[in-house]
């Protein structure tokens, strides 16, 4: 099966992703945060950078309790043209 590339739009939309992942982050060790929601901390540097642009649902659900900050500011952050909401509302 041959996977269909991302657009641009689905690749900024992963980048805007893993910055608000990384701003609700903060100082907390990313291997803490990778095993508090269950995926690896590879998997997470990945959601980081943008290199994984489209993680599951249940993975961001997971992420926002592990990082305990609401799914929505992830979900704003993943479908918003920038992040001045996602900085509003998660500090």
């Amino acid at each position: 099966m041959v996977r269909v590339p991302l657009t641009p739009e689905q690749l900024e939309a992963g980048r805007r992703l893993g910055a608000a992942v990384r701003t609700a982050r903060g100082s907390r060790p990313p291997a803490d945060v990778a095993v508090a929601a269950g995926i690896s901390p590879e998997t997470l540097r990945k959601i980081e950078t943008g290199r994984m642009p489209s993680p599951s649902f249940g993975v961001v659900v997971r992420l926002s309790e592990s990082l305990g900050c609401d799914v929505q500011v992830l979900a704003d952050a993943w479908s918003a043209p920038g992040l001045e909401a996602v900085h509003r509302r998660a500090g």
